[in-house]
């Protein structure tokens, strides 16, 4: 695998992303199985050395996911399989560099397009500006310990984030940006399995004929649309999670 020159970002993840994680993959690979007990939550604070609402909020997240069920005063234990395939039906926003970095693993980006372009018709509509308004295109690669997992096409209201493209995106990921800048309000997700664009196979390494995990995501910050963004995953290769609360 190609070496990698220099991370996307020196932040730590979160803790409750590496617990999380840690019982995700563990019931994902069979270490634990559907009606299994998990440790319970002082020995998970133990365990990671953190504070029981951080291991709270793990395991709050994997029960609105369907991986687990929480009996009171009993315990934690793994869903039954056809509860664990449920999505659910809120989703958060997660940086992708946190989300590979929790798991042990490492991340790069490799930006493929950095520009500035006038609206459309249809994406003044979108973003809410005249015609001509002026926004910000990037195309950028993540990939996971080399191998790319996610081809991200995003504009920007250049209005919202007027440095986007003075931004080094091999050091740090759009959305760490994007949400310094304007503060997340509101998120509206449409999610699809569609085959890759020419381009995204190209970009992901894929078959034309191999299917994706499509994302597009429109996000606000106060009301404004701050921008909007197409992920697109290989399907064997990527797991949606998550839920989003104003």
């Amino acid at each position: 695998m190609p070496k990698k020159t220099s991370p996307s970002s020196s932040a730590p993840a979160p803790q409750y992303l590496k617990v999380k994680n840690h019982l995700r993959e563990r019931i994902a690979s069979g270490h634990w199985v559907a009606g299994d007990l998990l440790p319970s939550e002082a020995e998970l604070v133990q365990q990671f050395e953190v504070s029981r609402m951080t291991v709270n909020r793990a395991l709050r997240e994997l029960t609105q996911e369907g991986m687990v069920e929480r009996l009171q005063g009993v315990g934690t234990f793994v869903a039954q399989a056809h509860r664990m395939h449920r999505i659910s039906s809120t989703l958060t926003v997660h940086d992708v560099h946190d989300e590979i970095k929790a798991r042990g693993h490492k991340h790069e980006s490799r930006v493929h397009l950095l520009e500035k372009k006038r609206a459309t018709a249809a994406q003044a509509a979108d973003f809410d500006l005249p015609p001509g308004a002026p926004l910000f295109h990037s195309v950028i690669v993540h990939l996971e310990n080399g191998v790319a997992i996610q081809c991200e096409d995003r504009w920007v209201n250049a209005a919202c984030a007027p440095d986007y493209l003075g931004r080094d995106f091999s050091q740090t990921t759009p959305t760490h940006y994007l949400l310094e800048v304007a503060p997340l309000s509101e998120a509206r997700y449409t999610i699809e399995a569609l085959l890759p664009t020419p381009e995204e196979a190209k970009l992901l390494g894929l078959s034309k004929t191999e299917p994706c995990l499509v994302v597009k995501r429109r996000t606000f910050s106060r009301g404004q649309t701050v921008t909007t963004v197409r992920l697109t995953h290989p399907g064997s290769l990527y797991l949606l999670e998550g839920a989003f609360q104003a």
